[in-house]
């Protein structure tokens, strides 16, 4: 029964990638037009989901149509800033390379934490912030990054927590802010990146450039959707095999070590949820323990602030 049940799961994330690419590529299309933009512009980050944005605008408008902006910091690393200007060159489109650590500097980010004083030695920056995130853990019992899905009210270190949110989330409105900048002085439409499976859990920034966009192309698809999207647009190897990462933080470089949960295993929990399937049931048929679907509904429940805005009833 349960090999069944995961069987069935397994064929209903499946995709017809040539049938979603057609559809997506009308869509950003339709929406250029409709809104009265005379191209498109995205965060390009080296990543795989903003790959993937960016070969659908290109296939949807052409390459003279598509602008991308790189915007790199000094924690970025360097070999995903390198992916984005490769693959910029490859699709032919103009890429505007932005170094954002000055205006970071200037709003004091940086200074959240004393980083500054330990740059000379290099890897230690990132050993140590790793070493901190996993301390958290172990002191609390509790993961920082579900932590940080909600306020602080009370809890351990909250100060450290609050630091560390301010301190990543600048980075990504400073992005969504400068996007916009070039969206408007060139008339273009922002396009971004979210994929289904990070909205859900708000493994994203609220108005940051990964949220506050024009259209949302890839919303319906879970990152192993986007994966096999992917494939079919024949997006380098490396960028998509290479670990999904926020890239914001030093020492926190891999999206699966900060969730503590594959994609796979994820997006087939989720799907599993917006099926109704009775927890009972995705216990048996992913052969896993139910304090791990309990983990994913609470990244939903606590999140949900993130994916919408609350009004009052009546007035």
């Amino acid at each position: 029964m349960s090999e069944i049940l995961l069987e069935k799961l397994k064929t209903e994330m499946k995709i017809k990638p040539e049938k979603a690419a057609l559809s997506l590529e009308n869509f950003i299309r339709e929406y250029t037009e409709k809104l009265e933009r005379e191209g498109v512009i995205l965060g390009l980050s080296g990543g795989i989901d903003s790959a993937v944005i960016a070969a659908l605008c290109v296939r949807a408008l052409g390459p003279e149509k598509t602008l991308a902006l790189i915007m790199p910091e000094k924690d970025s690393k360097k070999e995903h800033t390198q992916d984005a200007i490769n693959f910029a060159r490859e699709l032919g489109i103009e890429a505007k390379l932005v170094d954002i650590t000055p205006y970071l500097e200037e709003l004091g980010i940086y200074k959240l934490f004393p980083l500054d004083k330990i740059l000379s030695l290099g890897k230690l920056k990132g050993a140590l912030i790793r070493k901190a995130y996993h301390f958290y853990e172990r002191k609390t019992g509790k993961l920082p990054f579900l932590e940080s899905l909600s306020g602080f009210k009370d809890k351990e270190f909250n100060s450290y927590l609050a630091k560390g949110n301010a301190y990543y989330r600048a980075k990504h409105r400073l992005r969504m802010m400068l996007l916009y900048l070039y969206a408007e002085l060139e008339n273009r439409l922002v396009v971004g990146a979210a994929n289904k499976s990070e909205y859900k859990i708000g493994y994203f920034v609220k108005h940051g450039c990964d949220d506050a966009t024009d259209i949302m192309p890839l919303l319906n698809l879970y990152k192993t959707q986007v994966r096999e999207l992917a494939r079919y647009l024949n997006i380098p190897v490396k960028i998509i095999e290479k670990p999904p990462s926020p890239d914001v933080i030093p020492g926190l470089a891999d999206d699966e070590e900060v969730m503590r949960i594959s994609y796979e295993r994820m997006d087939l929990i989720l799907l599993a949820l917006e099926k109704n399937w009775k927890i009972s049931d995705i216990v048996k048929a992913l052969e896993i323990e139910r304090d791990e679907v309990i983990y994913i509904k609470n990244m939903m429940q606590k999140s949900e602030h993130m994916r919408k805005i609350f009004i009052p009833k009546d007035y």
